[in-house]
C-alpha cells in the first residue's frame, strides 16, 4: 500500500510517497530513493522489487506534485537537502537508506555533509558533478552548447544535443563542437519546436547541480557510509567519468551497476533499463557492511 503525504513549508509544498508501513524501532530502515530534477514516477519499476521493505519517494521542489513558493526557478543541491532533511524529520523513524541517483544523488552527497545523521547509507548514482572533470571548462561549453541549442532550436534539438553530451567519451575536445548533430528523429524525438522553454535540464536551471562541489572533507569524516554507483555502460561517458573522480575525492572506488544513467528505469519516459538486474545489485550494496 502507497501512502502520499504533503509537508508544506513557506518555500514550497512538497509531497512524498511512502510504500508500506513505517518501520518500528530496531526495524530496517526505510529506503529512500532520490532523483533531481527526476520525480518520484521514475522510481516505479525499482520500488517494485523492494516490496520487502519500506520505500520513500518524492518530487523534488518545482517537479512534479511538489509547488515551489520561493519565487526562483533554480534547482539547487542544497534545497533539495533542507527538503530532504524536512522529509526524513517527519518521517521520524531514525536515519534511512538512500539510493540517489543523478542530481539527486548530488543533493544527497549535500545532506550527508551537514547532515550526516539523517542517512546510515548512501548510494550515489552517478552524480553529474563537472566541476570534478580536468576538462571542466569544456564540458561545461558543452553543456551551453546544448542549451543554446534548446533555446534556438526547441525540445527536440535540445535533447538528441544532451544525448549527444552525455554519450560522449572521454573527455570534451574541439570535435565535440564540429560533430554533425544528431537528429533528433533518430531517438524518437519530435522535430517541431512547441515553443516552451522550461526543461528543468535544457533550461539552464539545473546548472547550480552540475557546477556544484560538495564539501569532500566533511564527507570524508561522516560516519555515514557512502558507495559512488556507475552504470556498466556509462564507464568512459560523462556521468561515468563524474562518478569515479566524486569516488577517488572520497578515497573510494566506484561500484558497479547495470546499464547506463538510467539502468533502474523500466519503461518509465520511455527508457528501459534493467530494474530488476539493478535492484539486485542495490541490495547488495545495501546490505553490505
Amino acid at each position: 500500500m502507497t501512502q502520499t503525504y504533503e509537508l508544506a513549508t513557506p518555500e514550497v509544498m512538497l509531497v512524498y510517497d511512502v510504500r508500506g508501513p513505517l518501520p518500528a524501532p530496531g526495524e530496517r530502515p526505510p529506503l529512500m530513493m532520490v532523483g533531481a530534477p527526476m520525480d518520484a514516477s521514475g522510481f516505479a519499476s525499482l520500488a517494485s522489487h523492494f516490496d520487502d521493505r519500506t520505500v520513500v519517494t518524492y518530487d523534488p521542489r518545482g517537479i512534479g506534485r511538489s509547488v515551489r513558493r520561493d519565487g526562483d526557478a533554480l534547482y539547487t543541491p542544497d534545497r533539495n537537502a533542507t527538503d530532504l532533511h524536512r522529509i526524513i524529520e517527519a518521517l521520524d523513524c531514525g536515519p534511512v537508506q538512500m539510493f540517489a541517483s543523478s542530481g539527486g544523488a548530488i543533493g544527497a552527497l549535500s545532506l550527508v555533509s551537514s547532515r550526516p545523521d539523517d542517512v546510515s547509507t548512501l548510494v550515489a548514482h552517478e552524480p553529474p558533478m563537472l566541476t570534478m572533470l580536468p576538462d571542466a571548462e569544456d564540458a561545461f561549453a558543452a553543456e551551453r552548447s546544448v542549451q543554446e541549442t534548446y533555446d534556438e532550436r526547441g525540445w527536440g534539438h535540445g535533447m538528441a544535443a544532451f544525448l549527444d553530451m552525455t554519450s560522449w567519451s572521454g573527455e570534451f575536445t574541439d570535435a565535440f563542437a564540429r560533430r554533425d548533430a544528431s537528429d533528433p528523429a533518430a531517438f524518437g524525438l519530435p522535430i517541431d519546436d512547441d515553443g516552451s522553454r522550461d526543461d528543468p535540464v535544457l533550461s539552464g536551471a539545473s546548472n547550480p547541480i552540475t557546477a556544484y562541489r560538495t564539501d569532500f572533507d566533511a564527507l570524508v569524516a561522516v560516519s555515514t557510509r557512502i558507495v559512488i554507483g556507475v552504470g556498466a555502460r556509462s564507464r568512459g561517458h560523462l556521468t561515468g567519468r563524474t562518478s569515479e573522480a566524486v569516488a577517488r575525492a572520497l578515497g573510494s572506488e566506484t561500484v558497479e551497476f547495470p546499464g547506463d544513467h538510467g539502468g533502474f528505469l523500466g519503461g518509465e519516459f520511455g527508457q528501459t533499463g534493467d530494474p530488476e538486474a539493478f535492484a539486485a545489485t542495490l541490495r547488495r550494496v545495501l546490505d553490505r557492511r
